[in-house]
C-alpha cells in the first residue's frame, strides 16, 4: 500500500504528495484510520496551531491511530506542525496534551533583535548521531523553515540534525521507526527530496 499522508485539516498536503511523486512514491492522501493503519509508510504534515490541530485529531480518532501505527513501527514522519504534535505539549496551547509519543516541549522562538519571528527561510543544519533520514547529505546544507515555535528534545541522542535561529533548534529528531523534521523537506529542493527518499527506502 501507498505512504499515507494523514488528512486531519491542518494544510499543506498536496506539496508532500507532488515532491513524493517527484521521487517516484505512490501516496495517498486520506483521514481513513483503515487506509492509514494498512499503509507501509505514514506522514503527518501540518501547519497552524497547535491546539486546533490536536483537536482536529482527536475529533477524528487520529490520534489513537497515529499511536498505533508507532507502536508497530510503521516508518513515521512528523514535517513542520507534525514533529510538535508528536511531543507532550506546546508553549502555544497551554494545557493542551500533544500525542506524548516523544519527549521534549516545544517552546516559542524568542525574540532577539535583527530577527523576525515566524521564522521564514533557509537555514542550514548541523548533523550529528548518524540519522538516517540524511544519509548522503552533506554538512551544512540548507532546508525551508517556516515556523514560530521549536522542540527542545529531552533526549539529546534523538535529535538527528539542529539549527540556529535565536537559540538552537532541534530540527530533525528518529526514535525507531518515528521520525519528525521542523522544517520542510518538500519546500526544500535536493535536498528535500534525498531525504523523502531516504524516508521512501526505510522498512
Amino acid at each position: 500500500m501507498a505512504t499515507a499522508i494523514i488528512d486531519y485539516g491542518a494544510g499543506n498536503l498536496r506539496s508532500v504528495q507532488k515532491a513524493l511523486a517527484h521521487i517516484g512514491e505512490e501516496s495517498v492522501i486520506t483521514g481513513d484510520p483503515a487506509r492509514i493503519l494498512a499503509a507501509d509508510k505514514v506522514i503527518l504534515p501540518g501547519v497552524g496551531a497547535f491546539g486546533d490541530a490536536m483537536g482536529h485529531l482527536r475529533s477524528r480518532g487520529l490520534d489513537q491511530v497515529i499511536r498505533q501505527v508507532t507502536e508497530k513501527q510503521t516508518p513515521f514522519l512528523g514535517i513542520c506542525l507534525g514533529l510538535q504534535l508528536l511531543f507532550e505539549g506546546s508553549e502555544e496551547s497551554p494545557g493542551v496534551p500533544g500525542l506524548g509519543i516523544l519527549k521534549g516541549k516545544i517552546l516559542r522562538i524568542p525574540d532577539r533583535e535583527g530577527l523576525k519571528i515566524p521564522h521564514i527561510g533557509w537555514n542550514s543544519l548541523r548533523l550529528e548521531h548518524d540519522g538516517r533520514l540524511f544519509r548522503g547529505i552533506p554538512q551544512e546544507s540548507y532546508v525551508y523553515f517556516v515556523h514560530s515555535y521549536y522542540l527542545r528534545a529531552e533526549d539529546a541522542s534523538i535529535v538527528k540534525a539542529s539549527t540556529e535561529y535565536s537559540t538552537q533548534i532541534h530540527a530533525s529528531v528518529e526514535q525507531g521507526n518515528v521520525f519528525a523534521c521542523q522544517f520542510h523537506p518538500e519546500k526544500s529542493g535536493e535536498v528535500g527530496l534525498q531525504i523523502l527518499k531516504n524516508f521512501a527506502g526505510i522498512s
